[in-house]
Formats: structure tokens, C-alpha cells, sequence
């Protein structure tokens, strides 16, 4: 062999050209065989492993699988491009790429079941209401709506409503979407709702005259945005408009670009359209935004914009401008020394952060920490330097637990959230900072079990804690002050001695985001959460449910239960 290979070479040195030919063509031959395998077929992905009973967990919305093979025999869709709008229909941007096609299933009810358990895991997205009754004269969701005979799901459905601000999303006939914030119709049994969606058969999307209604957890987070433009919805005319809107503009060829540029450059946050109208202020006491009216009072074509309503002279549809209001940015170190230390106690993960923000915007005193952390005294919070014990602060953040700890506080504010959620917050946290994500090698690794195995009994232990050896404490859940901001943040204001002033508080409810919270664009696509996991959370779940209970408390929201 040795000798034939000292051979072939001493033949290729004396004519080096047939060598390299012979090379040449070696290479084209194994280039050929890898692009044959290419375009052979494409890889598939199994239903146990990505579908939509798989692969959802708690705000882990399940988003598709988009099959590509070598040879790129699919194609992802590009999204069109939206505009702004008022309750007139508006063409989504974010239409996920269609699933692949489920299995049929035999019967109504195992499709039924099948659907059921795939909504329980969607609780971050929408929670599932149930099925109703609907009336093509009287609608059950009286917002926007909007058909798709061909590509309807759940999810699109859903995130229609949800950017225009919506409480609830209904589909009906396997086809039509369903916006509102009232469910004004009765129930229906669950068998009734029994269409496939057009574009996941492995969904339900109501039925004839029956609409599958889901309560939006996204839509409550934050208002919809259009361009510059916060949406807010529409409202009935303030008694003494001049005065809660003192600023106005008569504009015959009106359109909310217009009216929201007219506001801005007079540098107020609140733009209201009135049908020729615009008009200009701030939320006050005389126009709150806290009772909204039924959409389609305000869905007056605008004369410049025939896709966007403008409201009437007594329907006004009100949009929030880039224009900052700056009644209740003002925040300064307390006066004088104070007599009480008060925390604010909470789990990691369960949003002291953003109730830091939101104490010292309604107050206008800063917050103070048990710990120091340079990230966030460089984001705004200038307590973060002093000691928790030096008096100049509202509140004092803090995560310890303990009788010696607890002990050191004359009162608390103790916020508590959901510990599936709460976990996965400081998960990201730990391992991407206040804003961040953690990486998928860090979920899928030993790092996640590890987490939940050490955290999930603090998470117990902690509310347990402050129940017993704090001396005066008042409980605010996380999902109620999302929920109905303005009257939790009266209570917490009112345990620190501060007079609330009711404009200020209106002013927060504009500003209540800030730059502390996790944008809601990067979800991890299954549940991080195993049967073991989950049976030993809903345990301690049901701990600190009775001791808020025997304490006269009312128990955690019922939305820790569905799991």
C-alpha cells in the first residue's frame, strides 16, 4: 500500500494539471450529493413535542411552527404594514405563521377538552371565559371585529383586541374576531362552541351564534398605541368640557394624526376628538378616564380619514400624546426626618421595582432600599445611596424575610404575586438583569430546577413571615394594583401618612409603566414548569392562601389556582 501511494505521488508531481482536475471534480461530485439531501425533503417537528397542548405555559404563548425545508418549500409571511386607527378595523402586523394541521379528533367533546386544556396554558396572553350567546342585532362584544375565512386563529384574534386596548376577544363561526370591554350577553353550554378555527383546527373559535370569549391579561398591561399615540378610548363628554379640556380647535378635515399633532405642539398628554372638535388637557378630577363607554358611540367616520373614527360632540375619543405630564414627576428626599420606618416588602420577582416607581411619582418623595444597587440609583431612584435607616425615604425596599428583619419595620406595605410568575421574573432577573431575559441554555440547564427547588418555599415563607411578625402590615396583590391601579396605589399612599392627591394619582396612572418594566416581545415558547414543579408551587399556593384567610384577609386571586 505504501509503495502505491509513493507511486500516485510521483505521478501527479511529474503532471500536477490531471491532479488538480482530478480534485476538481471530486468536490463537484460531494456538492451534488449535499444538495440532493437538501431538497429530498423537509424536517419535521412532531405534535407531542410543539403543539398547543405542549408547548404553552404561563405567559408562554404558543406561536407557531414554521417549517422550512433546504429547499425553502415555504415561505414565511411577511406582515403588512399597519396605520393608526380609532375602533375601525385595522390590519394586523403580528399575524403569527399558521400552525401545522392537528389531527381530527372523533367527537365534539374531546375536541372540547383537547381546547380546554391548551387555554388553561395561556393565562399571560388571555384567560378563557367561556362560551356565549350571540346576537347578530345586539352583539355580545360591541367593539371592533373583523373576518378571516381563511387564516382565523385564537392567538390573532386575541392579539387584535389586545393592541386596541380591549378587556375581552370572542370568536364565533370558526372565522369572525370579537372586540369589547363588557360581556353583555348570557352563557352557553360548552358543547355549543364547537367550530374549528380556519387557521388551527387544533383550536375552537365558537360556534353559530356562539362566541368563545377570553378575558385579555396583555390589554390591562398597558393601553394600544397607534404611531405617537396612546389610545384611551372613548368617554362621555365632561359636564364642564372648557374647563377639563380648556384647550380646542375646529378642524373640518379632522383625523387623529391631526388632532394628536394639534395637542402635542400645544404640549398637553391628552388629545380628545369630538367630531369636528379637538380639545386638549390633562386627566382631572372633571375627566378621570376611568369610565369608559361602548365604541361604537364614537365610531364616527373621521371627514380627513374615512379608516379612523373621531368621535362625537358627546362622544369623545381620547388618545394619550408623547407629551410627558409633569404633575407628578417632581420627587425629592422628605423634609424632616421620619418617626416610622415602613417597608415594602416582597418576593424577588414580584414587582417592588415598578411599586417603587409608582409610590414615589405618586408621593413625590423617593424610596429607599434595604440593599444598594447601582443599576437602578443610575435609572432614577437617588434612595438607592442612603442607609435604609436614615429617615430620608418614604419606604424601604426589601426582600428579607425573618423575625429579627421584620421586626426592625413599625409597618409594611406587603406585595405578593403569583408565584409562577414571580419565579420566572426573577429568573429573568438573576440571569438578565432588571429588564432583561434569562438566556434558553439557562432554562433548559440545571439552573432552572435548581431556582424553583431553593425559591419556591421562600416564596411561602416570605408571605408567611410578614404575616406573623409584622406589626402593621397591609397587603396589596401585584394582579389587583395591574388591575385597578388607582385604588390600590390610594391604599399604599395612605399606610405612608401621605394625603393623596387625586391629580397627582391620575397623572401616575399615564406615567404607571416607566422604564422598569420587561417588554412582553420575548416569551419563551413552552412551559418551563413540570408536574413536580407545579404540584409543590400549589401547595404552598394553598399555605398562604389559609393564613391570609385566618387573618381575615381575602385569599390570593383565583388566578393562582388554574394550573
Amino acid at each position: 500500500m505504501a509503495k502505491l501511494l509513493v507511486k500516485l505521488q510521483r505521478y501527479f508531481r511529474r503532471k500536477p494539471v490531471r491532479f488538480f482536475t482530478l480534485l476538481a471534480l471530486y468536490l463537484a461530485a460531494g456538492s451534488l450529493v449535499f444538495l440532493h439531501s437538501g431538497f429530498a425533503g423537509e424536517p419535521t417537528v412532531t405534535g407531542s413535542q410543539h403543539g398547543p397542548g405542549a408547548g404553552e405555559g404561563p405567559g408562554l404563548p404558543y406561536l407557531g411552527v414554521m417549517q422550512l425545508s433546504r429547499g425553502f418549500k415555504a415561505a414565511a409571511t411577511m406582515p403588512e404594514g399597519g396605520r393608526r386607527h380609532g375602533p375601525w378595523f385595522k390590519s394586523t402586523s403580528k399575524e403569527p405563521v399558521e400552525r401545522g394541521k392537528a389531527g381530527d379528533y372523533g367527537s365534539t367533546q374531546s375536541r372540547v377538552l383537547r381546547v380546554r386544556s391548551g387555554r388553561e396554558k395561556e393565562e399571560d396572553r388571555a384567560r378563557y371565559v367561556g362560551c356565549y350567546v350571540d346576537n347578530t342585532r345586539r352583539r355580545t362584544l360591541r367593539g371592533v371585529s373583523f373576518f378571516d375565512y381563511k387564516k382565523m386563529t385564537v392567538f390573532r384574534c386575541q392579539d387584535n383586541c389586545a393592541e386596541r386596548g380591549y378587556l375581552y376577544a370572542g370568536l364565533e363561526f370558526g372565522a369572525e374576531c370579537y372586540c369589547g370591554h363588557k360581556v353583555q350577553a348570557s352563557n352557553a353550554s360548552e358543547s355549543e362552541c364547537n367550530m374549528e378555527c380556519k387557521g388551527e383546527r387544533s383550536n375552537t373559535c365558537g360556534g353559530v351564534n356562539r362566541l368563545s370569549i377570553y378575558r385579555l391579561e396583555l390589554a390591562q398591561e398597558s393601553a394600544r398605541r397607534y404611531g405617537s399615540a396612546i389610545f384611551r378610548g372613548c368617554f362621555r363628554r365632561p359636564d364642564n368640557v372648557s374647563i377639563a379640556l380648556p384647550v380646542s380647535q375646529l378642524m373640518l378635515n379632522m383625523s387623529v394624526d391631526k388632532c394628536v399633532d394639534f395637542c402635542t405642539e400645544k404640549e398637553y398628554p391628552l388629545s380628545a376628538l369630538a367630531g369636528t372638535a379637538c380639545r386638549c388637557g390633562f386627566p382631572t378630577t372633571l375627566f378621570t378616564l376611568h369610565e369608559r363607554e361602548d365604541e361604537q358611540l364614537c365610531a364616527q367616520k373621521c371627514a380627513g380619514e374615512e379608516f379612523e373614527s373621531c368621535g362625537t360632540a358627546e362622544y369623545l375619543l381620547v388618545y394619550q400624546t408623547q407629551v410627558q405630564d409633569n404633575r407628578c414627576m417632581d420627587r425629592r428626599f422628605l423634609p424632616t426626618r421620619a418617626k416610622q420606618l415602613v417597608a415594602l416588602a416582597s418576593f424577588p420577582g414580584a414587582g417592588n421595582t415598578w411599586a417603587r416607581h409608582l409610590i414615589e411619582l405618586a408621593t413625590g418623595f423617593y424610596t429607599g432600599s434595604y440593599y444598594f444597587d447601582g443599576s437602578l440609583y443610575n435609572k432614577g431612584f437617588k434612595g438607592e445611596r442612603d442607609h435604609w435607616r436614615s429617615g430620608r425615604t418614604i419606604c424601604i425596599k426589601t426582600h428579607e424575610s425573618g423575625q429579627k428583619e421584620i421586626e426592625s419595620f413599625d409597618s409594611a406595605i406587603l406585595l405578593i404575586r403569583n408565584p409562577y410568575k414571580a419565579l420566572m421574573a426573577e429568573f429573568n432577573r438573576k440571569y438578565g438583569g432588571h429588564i432583561g431575559f434569562a438566556a434558553h441554555a439557562h432554562w433548559k440547564g440545571k439552573e432552572w430546577p435548581e431556582f424553583v427547588a431553593n425559591y419556591a418555599p421562600w416564596w411561602a415563607t416570605h408571605t408567611l413571615d410578614w404575616l406573623r411578625y409584622g406589626k402593621k402590615v397591609l397587603v396589596v396583590h401585584f394582579e389587583d394594583l395591574k388591575r385597578d391601579l388607582f385604588v390600590q396605589l390610594q391604599r399604599m399612599v395612605g399606610l405612608l401618612g401621605i394625603t393623596a392627591c387625586e391629580d397627582r394619582l391620575l397623572c401616575v396612572e399615564g406615567q404607571k409603566d416607566g422604564n422598569f418594566k420587561r417588554s412582553g416581545l420575548r416569551k419563551l415558547e413552552y412551559d418551563p414548569y413540570t408536574p413536580e414543579m407545579r404540584k409543590m408551587i400549589s401547595g404552598y399556593i394553598k399555605m398562604v392562601d389559609t393564613a391570609l384567610k385566618l387573618r381575615n384577609l381575602s385569599g390570593v386571586p383565583d388566578d393562582y389556582y388554574p394550573r
